[in-house]
């Protein structure tokens, strides 16, 4: 029966001494499915009065894929688009279940999707910020004490009393990721969300991740960066066509990656591939 399991409780340390399992994905497929509509010749518009065919394609974005992430390891998803890596990791926030198998999350999970995930556009930032505050777990009183934080690293306090659907992508971006990084979260999923912002703002935004994955949380990273997957993970995975190819330490999962791929390492091609 597929399911995602989530609990907040800490977990202690293995009897083997090595740490705890924080994301565990078991036999997981994840399966679309698509309606593909004909169009209609003329022939078959005369024969069947217009009557367009429709046919019901499937999809397999995730193939019995099965990882297991420890607590506090920091591990990098690469791979080409339709890979299935975004698929993998909204499986693992609880967003899309799987058709199949299992996904067991220990800990408090923050996540920082596509821009404008989780916002509502007619709401504005101070209460998206609030509501997405108490959907990850926090109290009001936790809320509060983070609220002045989010909104200075984001730097928007003229803005946060305005509804969202006036805030630029840039704008967007900002708050996002200030909201996902300050929750003080165990687990933070992070799909190609980095990059926002001025130049300025993703310098420090690039400082605060280094200090997140120096804290002993346990991060996932999707990203066609490589070099980023270089710099901040201690752990890396390639997916494609929905499995699993090679897992292991971030240089030898890109040496595959780009061989595979028939591309240098080249200043462009580790960031953005």
């Amino acid at each position: 029966m597929p399911s995602v399991s989530k609990t907040s409780a800490s977990l202690p340390a293995g009897a083997n001494g090595r740490s705890p399992v924080a994301i565990n994905v078991k036999d997981v497929s994840v399966t679309y499915r698509t309606s593909l509509e004909k169009k209609p010749t003329f022939k078959s518009t005369v024969v069947r009065l217009g009557r367009r065919e429709r046919t019901m394609r499937e999809i397999e974005a995730v193939k019995d894929l099965s990882l297991e992430i420890r607590r506090g390891s920091v591990i990098g998803i690469m791979g080409a688009n339709g890979a299935g890596k975004s698929t993998l990791v909204r499986t693992m926030a609880g967003i899309l279940p799987p058709t199949s198998g299992r996904v067991e999350v220990q800990g408090r999970v923050s996540t920082l999707l596509a821009l404008g995930v989780g916002f509502d556009k007619d709401l504005t930032g101070r209460q998206n910020v609030k509501l997405g505050g108490l959907a990850a777990g926090l109290t009001r009183d936790e809320l509060e004490e983070k609220y002045d934080e989010i909104v200075e690293f984001a730097e928007l306090e003229e803005f946060m009393d305005m509804p969202m659907r006036m805030y630029s992508s840039g704008m967007y971006g900002r708050l996002g990721f200030s909201v996902a990084v300050t929750m003080e979260p165990d687990i933070l999923l992070i799909d190609e969300a980095l990059s926002v912002g001025d130049a300025r703002f993703r310098k420090k935004s690039a400082q605060r991740m280094k200090d997140l994955c120096g804290g002993g949380r346990t991060i996932v990273l999707v990203s066609h960066a490589l070099g980023t997957i270089r710099d901040l993970c201690d752990n890396a995975i390639w997916m494609h066509k929905g499995e699993l190819q090679k897992q292991g330490e971030p240089d030898e999962v890109i040496d595959a990656y780009t061989a595979f791929l028939e591309v240098g390492e080249d200043a462009l091609t580790m960031e953005d591939m």
